[in-house]
């Protein structure tokens, strides 16, 4: 049985989620318009929607740092502040790169989050529970998007399409969720585990742990002290890249590469654009893209209900199918121009659906469990910052790659991908459902 209070923690830190994915989407219904706004050409406009994700990259590479040495806690503070304040300049500014400097920030606040808060609540986590509260993160990520879409459609219903500022009301909204999660981070606190590598914190972790598991913490609390002790004494214990960790380096960075070369960013940030090159009005792009959202967040939820159950690796093996099969008739569907009946909506929602019930909800909980207490925030910042890499890259190149290449060609990169990520599943990735996170790293690593 879960502990209220592990998932109340859980709850609290997975609203940086929230945030995430409300901060990562909302551009999409505003990138039109600040396009007008500052009169921008196709890539500055690129650079301008992608710009966030840049500052993500660098969120998610120097992330591990405050997660080190200042604690999870107060590095998910420092977090909550700065979703805060990027919200609210960029919804005043009216210089471009100021605009571009504080959704920089906001992108890092970004970054930082996908390290740490999977982090945190795989490290407070029973085994048997892991993956169900790790994915509250990413079901919380795919709640912002809904949030986010249901709020870009409601101001362009309130203020009218043509209302030149409807775009600073879709960005400074997100201060309200920022601000409660600065004050509810009050009631969590530190890791456990995090608190055991600092040395002389043991009392402090027994009494968290007492609260995660009452029943078993001191056989779990040795468990963590022996284990912590064997990699610190072991040689390169302590170094990501000494070559004791190549298993789950390779296994962090591929599910991560293969995450975003998926097209799911693309499709998220471009998603009314993506519309519009099939015919849709303004409005009709941005309810399509609400439908999206629904359909991300309720696979999201079904995929909550499974990922310990049946496992992580089940859930990739039928995502990557069913992703080759939805991108596949979006392809077609380009390639033919057979958009009537809003055939692309269904396309583009099954894409959505297979990957919110696999990449979507596994990506975050697999690669919080396969590394040690020693090396956690730098293996989720290697991780992190090959998927962010990826989304601003892809997020960065895909207006000039569907002008210049069009959409078939664009998607069948996509396609093609996705089959070798059906490869990696089935020849290398392994199963971590109900192990603690030392058995995993035995498992992987062994003594």
């Amino acid at each position: 049985m879960i502990q209220r209070k592990v998932i109340l923690w859980s709850v609290i830190v997975a609203i940086g989620g929230f945030i995430f994915g409300f901060d990562t989407v909302v551009i999409s219904g505003a990138e039109q318009a600040i396009q007008q706004y500052w009169q921008l050409g196709a890539l500055a406009h690129g650079l301008t929607t992608s710009i966030a994700i840049v500052g993500t990259v660098f969120g998610a590479f120097f992330g591990r740092i405050p997660a080190d040495k200042l604690g999870r806690k107060k590095s998910l503070i420092i977090i909550a502040l700065i979703f805060l304040f990027s919200s609210l300049v960029t919804s005043f500014v009216t210089n471009w790169y100021l605009f571009m400097a504080f959704r920089f920030i906001g992108g890092m606040g970004v970054g930082a989050s996908s390290i740490i808060a999977p982090i945190y609540i795989s490290e407070i986590s029973p085994a048997a529970a892991r993956g169900r509260l790790v994915v509250l993160f990413q079901f919380n990520i795919v709640f912002g998007i809904v949030i986010s879409l249901l709020s870009n459609l409601l101001i362009v219903h309130i203020l009218g399409p043509t209302h030149s500022d409807s775009w600073r009301y879709m960005l400074g909204i997100m201060a309200v969720p920022s601000l409660i999660f600065l004050l509810l981070l009050k009631f969590v606190p530190e890791s456990p585990r995090w608190l055991l590598l600092q040395g002389g914190r043991y009392d402090e972790a027994k009494e968290i742990l007492r609260v995660i598991n009452p029943a078993g913490y001191e056989s779990e609390l040795d468990t963590i002290v022996k284990s912590n002790k064997e990699d610190a004494t072991e040689p390169g214990g302590t170094e990501l890249f000494s070559g004791r960790y190549k298993v789950p380096v390779r296994l962090a960075i591929l599910i991560a590469f293969f995450n975003q070369v998926s097209g799911i960013n693309a499709i998220l940030y471009y998603a009314p654009r993506i519309f519009a090159m099939t015919g849709f009005g303004k409005s009709d792009s941005l309810a399509s893209s609400l439908c999206l959202g629904i359909v991300n967040f309720t696979f999201t939820m079904i995929a909550i209900r499974f990922i310990d159950s049946t496992g992580r690796r089940k859930l990739m093996f039928i995502g990557s199918f069913g992703l080759i099969l939805a991108l596949a008739l979006v392809t077609f569907s380009f390639y033919t121009q057979s958009f009537s009946g809003y055939y692309i909506i269904v396309y583009l929602s099954l894409f959505i659906a297979f990957f919110s019930f696999s990449q979507g909800a596994v990506i975050w909980v697999f690669i919080s469990e396969i590394f040690p207490n020693q090396v956690r925030a730098k293996g989720q910042t290697l991780g992190s910052f090959t998927h962010w890499f990826m989304a601003a890259l892809i997020t960065f190149i895909f207006p000039y790659f569907t002008e210049k290449l069009g959409g078939g060609n664009t998607f069948l990169f996509f396609t093609i991908m996705m089959v070798f990520q059906l490869l990696f599943v089935w020849k290398m990735m392994p199963e971590t459902k109900g192990k603690s996170l030392e058995q995993i790293e035995h498992t992987l690593i062994g003594h």
